[in-house]
C-alpha cells in the first residue's frame, strides 16, 4: 500500500503530461488563427467554401479517399514533394482552419491532393469535341511546325528549332545538298522521318504518353509544372469534366491505376431530346451504348467541387515559400542554346 499513492501520481502525471503537450499547448498555439488578409482587406486567405464542397467532403471521406490520398505538402527537408510540384511551399495550420474534419492522411498509394485544384485549366473547363484542334493539341503548341497554308498568330513567328525537321525561314542560305530535315518542299508531316526527333527538346508528351501518364511520374524539368495537359480526344487535365471520366474509369486515363472506379456516383440513361452538357465523355468500351448517356449525380458533383476546391498555393507569411521557377522555353526553341553552326 505504500506503493499505491507514488503509482497514483506518476499515472496522473503521465496523463496530464501528455494531454498539456498534445492538447493544451497546440491549441494556444494556433487554436485562434483567423485568415490572413493584406492591408485593404481584400485578399483573403483561405475562404469559407460552400455547402456543396462541404458535401463533397463527406462524400471524399465515406469513399475512402482518405486512405490512398494525402492533403499535406512536405517540408523540402522531410519530403520531396515540392521537388514533384505538388506545390510551391509546405502546408500551414492555417491552411485548414476552415475544414472540418482534416483529411491530412499519411498514406500515399496516390499523389497528394493538397494543390489539385490549382491544377485545373482556367480557359478550357469545356472539353473540345472528338477531332477538333486544341491550342495545346495543335502541331505548333508540340514543338512542331505549323501545317502548310496556316498563318502563324503574332506579327513574326518564332524561329524553328534546329533540331527539329521545320523547313528553313524564306531567305535563308539553302542546306546541304542531301539534308532531308531542311528540303524547301518537305511538309511540316515530315519532320518525325528526320533522325533528330529522338535529340528534340522535351515539350508536351504525345497524346497516347500523356493519357497514360501521372504528375507524380512525369519526366519534366524540374520546376516545369506538368499539367494541364490537352490529349487528344480526352477533356483538359485536372478539368471538372475529366475528374469525371477519371473517377468513372481511372485506367482510362491511367492504365497502371490503382484507384477503384466510382460509377455508382454515375446514372445511365436513355436520351431523350438531346444529349446532357454534363454527359461524360468517354470512349472506348467505357463509352455508352447508342442512344444512352451518363451523366453524374448530386454526389460526383459535389465531391469534384470539393476537389477543385483544395488550393494551397496562395502565399502565407509564416512560410516561405521555394523561388518561382524560369520561365519555361518556347517550344519551338530548345532547352539549351548550342554554339551557332559555322
Amino acid at each position: 500500500m505504500k506503493g499505491l499513492a507514488p503509482l497514483f501520481l506518476g499515472i496522473f502525471g503521465t496523463l496530464a503530461f501528455s494531454w498539456v503537450g498534445l492538447t493544451v499547448i497546440p491549441n494556444w498555439q494556433i487554436g485562434h488563427l483567423n485568415p490572413q488578409s493584406d492591408e485593404e482587406g481584400t485578399d483573403i486567405y483561405p475562404m469559407p467554401q460552400s455547402g456543396m464542397v462541404a458535401r463533397g467532403g463527406r462524400v471524399y471521406a465515406a469513399n475512402g479517399c482518405v486512405y490512398c490520398h494525402s492533403q499535406q505538402v512536405r517540408a523540402d527537408y522531410a519530403a520531396a514533394d515540392i521537388e514533384r510540384n505538388w506545390g510551391d511551399r509546405r502546408s500551414a495550420p492555417r491552411d485548414y482552419i476552415f475544414e472540418h474534419p482534416v483529411f491530412l492522411a499519411k498514406m500515399r498509394v496516390g499523389q497528394d491532393l493538397s494543390n489539385i485544384g490549382a491544377r485545373a485549366p482556367t480557359e478550357q473547363e469545356n472539353a473540345p469535341p472528338t477531332g477538333a484542334a486544341s491550342p495545346a493539341a495543335s502541331p505548333a503548341a508540340q514543338g512542331g511546325a505549323p501545317p502548310p497554308g496556316a498563318a502563324p498568330s503574332g506579327a513574326s513567328p518564332s524561329p524553328p528549332s534546329p533540331k527539329t525537321g521545320s523547313p528553313s525561314p524564306a531567305g535563308s542560305p539553302p542546306a546541304a545538298a542531301g539534308s532531308p530535315a531542311t528540303s524547301p518542299v518537305s511538309p511540316a508531316p515530315s519532320a518525325p522521318a528526320s533522325p533528330g526527333p529522338p535529340k528534340a527538346p522535351p515539350t508536351s508528351p504525345s497524346p497516347a504518353a500523356a493519357a497514360n501518364a501521372t504528375p507524380a511520374a512525369s519526366t519534366s524539368p524540374a520546376g516545369e509544372v506538368p499539367w494541364p495537359v490537352q490529349t487528344s480526344g480526352e477533356p483538359p487535365m485536372y478539368s471538372a469534366a475529366w475528374h469525371h471520366v477519371h473517377l468513372y474509369s481511372p485506367r482510362s486515363i491511367n492504365v497502371d491505376s490503382d484507384m477503384p472506379s466510382y460509377r455508382f456516383l454515375y446514372q445511365t440513361r436513355r436520351i431523350t431530346d438531346a444529349a446532357s452538357v454534363d454527359a461524360l465523355q468517354l470512349t472506348g468500351s467505357d463509352a455508352p451504348p447508342k442512344g444512352w448517356e451518363v451523366v453524374p449525380t448530386f454526389d460526383a458533383e459535389c465531391l469534384v467541387a470539393y476537389l477543385m476546391s483544395l488550393n494551397q498555393s496562395h502565399p502565407l507569411q509564416e512560410v516561405r515559400s521555394v523561388a518561382p521557377a524560369a520561365p519555361a522555353q518556347s517550344p519551338a526553341a530548345p532547352s539549351t542554346s548550342p554554339a551557332p553552326a559555322k
